[in-house]
């Protein structure tokens, strides 16, 4: 009932922002990576405000958190599929959430890809005065007795976070059904709550940590073949400290499936020009992502391959419906 209730503001709500112009949804509550997602497209075109043939106008960002992206989801493709100037931003787990059914049953041919913007790579903190000083703290006391620590991640069982805890768990011999998870909405939430002393541990990603990266957040581990660079350059990864969890994630954005050919050809080449200029190759790693560029049809067939993988693997452990 709640997300009805959701979809339907969301459909109500659309109707206004389709007069408004360029969009750009955040399928979540502000201050997380998706939100990261919709401001850097809005920073790569206003990059191309100056050149020839530049985007219709100012993008605006809106949110519409809800059923872990189901909201959005269902807001575009059933009550706005005809919008040339929307866009949705999403995000492997996104694609993990297709892959598991819950969105329904949608495939990732129900809308139009348009473009991969960067890639982000999972990660685990606590805050700055946590007993927990090193991803091996963290793992031991998870040994000692899983009920005492609270994690809290975006999404539900099944999402990427909670698979990135259970992947951890289970390279540390520990059923990760003995874990204990607090669902939230966003990466926003889950550190507003971990510094509230609600949660003792997020398990989020890397340009999330890096936008709370202060004195009082330690990130234990990024789940990344190698050491980042920028701001968590100083992080270890958790294959250095003995556990082989790496969580890659594709960030991007998404447009409704009934524009028409030409407008979303053209969204496709609006891309393509920003993620050809070198001053947007600043912009994303500002943002704590890394490059990682797709569009059009060689983007569609990579999701396709990505939904495809994760079902896999969350059939292996259960988790698809």
């Amino acid at each position: 009932m709640k997300i009805l209730l959701s979809l339907f503001c969301a459909l109500l709500f659309g109707a206004a922002a389709q007069a408004a112009g360029l969009e750009c949804v955040v399928p979540s509550k502000p201050g997380g990576a998706m939100d990261l997602t919709c401001k850097l497209a809005q920073k790569g075109l206003a990059g191309l405000r100056e050149t020839p043939n530049p985007p219709p106008s100012d993008m605006h960002i809106t949110y519409l958190p809800g059923g872990i992206g189901a909201v959005a989801w269902h807001s575009l493709v059933s009550g706005r599929r005809t919008e040339p100037n929307t866009l949705v931003a999403f995000s492997g787990g996104s694609l993990l959430n297709l892959a598991q059914g819950k969105f329904g049953k949608v495939k990732p041919s129900d809308v139009r890809w348009v473009a991969a913007l960067g890639a982000d790579y999972g990660m685990i903190a606590v805050r700055a005065d946590s007993p927990y000083k090193t991803l091996r703290d963290l793992v031991a006391a998870l040994q000692a007795n899983p009920q005492k620590v609270l994690i809290g991640m975006s999404g539900t069982i099944g999402s990427q976070d909670w698979l990135k805890m259970a992947l951890l768990a289970k390279s540390a011999g520990i059923d990760p059904k003995a874990l204990r998870f607090v669902a939230l909405e966003g990466g926003g939430e889950a550190f507003t709550a971990m510094h509230a002393n609600f949660v003792h541990v997020v398990s989020g990603d890397a340009s999330e940590a890096s936008l709370y990266a202060s004195g009082n957040t330690r990130v234990l581990a990024v789940l990344s073949e190698q050491r980042l660079p920028g701001v968590l350059a100083n992080v270890p990864t958790a294959r250095e400290q003995g556990f082989d969890v790496v969580w890659p994630i594709i960030r991007g954005v998404w447009m409704g499936p009934h524009a028409s050919e030409a407008e979303y050809r053209q969204w496709v080449a609006t891309f393509d020009r920003v993620l050809a200029s070198p001053q947007f190759a600043q912009m994303r790693a500002a943002s704590g992502l890394y490059p990682f560029g797709l569009t059009g049809d060689a983007l569609a067939a990579h999701v396709k391959q990505a939904v495809d993988d994760y079902g896999k693997r969350a059939a292996e452990l259960g988790l698809v419906r």
